[in-house]
């Protein structure tokens, strides 16, 4: 029983980041149909830039999520004028800004490369390799700390999308785009913003990354594919389903590491990703598409 909760206790802890790293990939796509390829090649950019910052500037990574976050949102706006929008009105839109993703992640990929190499590495603050003990349970306190970040995050940008008329743009714009438009949302405008907020999920998504899991740069296609099964698991765009989505796969997949040993962890994503697209293709939250 104890190891059993032990696992649960994990599971849910590492949830909690997984949900941060996917809610954006989520958001984009609920906003503008773009399913960006190039989310996790963004955050290990973020990892490397608060590995970095640590290295050199002796910035925690927590305290780098003030740095990330900005910084990858006027990236992404910027980025989202530039490459995306002249896609806008094609008949294959949604192909096209996948293909464009895509480059653009090899693109990323190449030069984080050719500027860091292909080495692993990983942030090493002081509390990384510490744990805190709750009786008979434990939990890392990085990892503590990096699930605590995560949700004031979501609970920050929950706060934002329900509470303020830009968010509640935002949510309308992912129900019904042409009907957002016509009660009057400034739609593009909207997703820039959207596109901006999706970037900056990835930023601060890439400090925590930064030292909670070994990273390098072709490390993000990994991270794609398991980003891309929570979010399917969910409901492509519901950003509940992408919560209630990584809590259920990192708990299944803190089980499988623990009763069949870590190699075996990532192809819980995998088989869920599999399984879903076979059983219900719409997730547990999404809508069926007519």
């Amino acid at each position: 029983m104890t190891s059993g909760l032990q696992i649960l206790i994990l599971g849910l802890a590492l949830g909690g980041v997984y949900a941060l790293m996917a809610i954006g990939l989520s958001l984009t796509y609920g906003v503008m149909r773009i399913l960006n390829l190039a989310h996790a090649a963004f955050m290990v950019l973020g990892a490397y830039l608060a590995y970095w910052a640590l290295q050199i500037l002796h910035i925690d990574p927590l305290v780098s999520i003030l740095i990330n976050g900005p910084l990858f949102f006027i990236l992404g706006i910027v980025l989202y004028r530039i490459l995306f929008v002249p896609l806008a009105g094609r008949s294959r839109y949604t192909e096209a800004t996948l293909l464009l993703s895509f480059g653009l992640a090899l693109g990323i990929e190449g030069i984080m490369g050719a500027m860091w190499t292909g080495i692993y590495r990983l942030a090493n603050p002081s509390y990384a390799t510490r744990s805190l003990v709750f009786g008979s349970f434990y939990i890392p306190e990085g990892q503590m700390y990096a699930t605590a970040a995560s949700l004031g995050i979501l609970i920050a940008l929950w706060g934002f999308l329900q509470k303020t008329r830009l968010g509640r743009a935002i949510r309308a714009t992912m129900q019904n785009r042409t009907a957002a438009q016509i009660v009057g949302v400034h739609v593009e405008r909207i997703s820039a913003l959207a596109f901006g907020l999706g970037m900056a999920s990835a930023g601060v998504s890439g400090s925590l990354l930064s030292f909670l899991f070994p990273f390098f740069p072709g490390k993000h296609w990994q991270w794609i594919s398991i980003l891309l099964s929570l979010v399917v698991l969910g409901g492509m765009g519901s950003l509940i389903g992408t919560v209630v989505g990584a809590l259920m796969l990192a708990v299944a997949s803190v089980y499988v590491s623990s009763a069949l040993g870590p190699t075996w962890s990532p192809a819980t994503f995998y088989a869920a990703l599999f399984l879903v697209l076979m059983i219900r293709p719409q997730g547990l939250f999404g809508k069926r598409e007519v």
